[in-house]
């Protein structure tokens, strides 16, 4: 008797299924383009539109890299470039915000206070908060301090595609009607992408966050 060597195809059923399969995911993959996308363009349309500020009685100041020599990153000297611009336009008391991460040799407060001392902000106009790990803490540890001295009208500081949700975070805080400066953020693709690309990310934890009540 002769041997049947031919191949057994699969099932149609189970092919069929398979095809399914692959284009659901891959409609899935297009649709978390597309969304990534629309985010990315929300953090655009956002920074573009902060209102110019007006008057401020107080300047808070996010941190950013510190590198391991000390030496501030590219990203937190524009933003006390943009901080003393604002100081100069207005003299007021200025909190400068940022804990010490990985690789730093010092915390970001501490930091950006020597710095901006050394730029002639006066020791008697510069508070430093050096425990705050976050921008939700950067704005509660600020607004206690502002508090304390009777400042309630503070303009914020920061990245300019940070500055929206900061905005958000700081009002959360209670700030009310809180303004802000944007520094510019570099150029290059490569950053322009990363840093817009994250920040996107970050505000779907911030309305997880505020919304959903996740501890994120």
């Amino acid at each position: 008797m002769k041997k049947d060597d031919t191949q057994i195809s699969p099932p149609k059923k189970r092919r069929s299924l398979f095809g399914r399969i692959l284009r659901l995911i891959a409609l899935l993959v297009c649709i978390g383009i597309v969304v990534y996308g629309g985010l990315i363009g929300y953090v655009c349309y956002r920074e573009a539109n902060v209102p110019v500020p007006a008057a401020y009685d107080s300047i808070i100041v996010l941190g950013a890299q510190v590198k391991p020599d000390g030496e501030p990153s590219v990203q937190l000297r524009w933003r006390l470039d943009k901080a003393l611009e604002m100081y100069q336009a207005v003299p007021c008391v200025m909190v400068v915000c940022g804990a010490q991460g990985v690789n730093e040799p010092m915390p970001e407060a501490d930091v950006m206070r020597e710095l901006m001392l050394a730029d002639g902000v006066p020791e008697t106009m510069i508070y430093a908060d050096n425990t705050s790990v976050d921008t939700r803490q950067n704005m509660q540890n600020a607004k206690a301090i502002l508090d304390g001295k009777g400042l309630h009208k503070p303009l914020i500081v920061t990245s300019d595609y940070h500055l929206p949700r900061a905005l958000e975070i700081a009002a959360d805080a209670g700030f009310v009607n809180p303004q802000g400066a944007g520094s510019l953020c570099r150029p290059e693709l490569e950053y322009w992408f990363q840093n817009h690309s994250r920040e996107a990310l970050a505000w779907v934890k911030y309305w997880l966050v505020k919304y959903v009540g996740l501890n994120l």
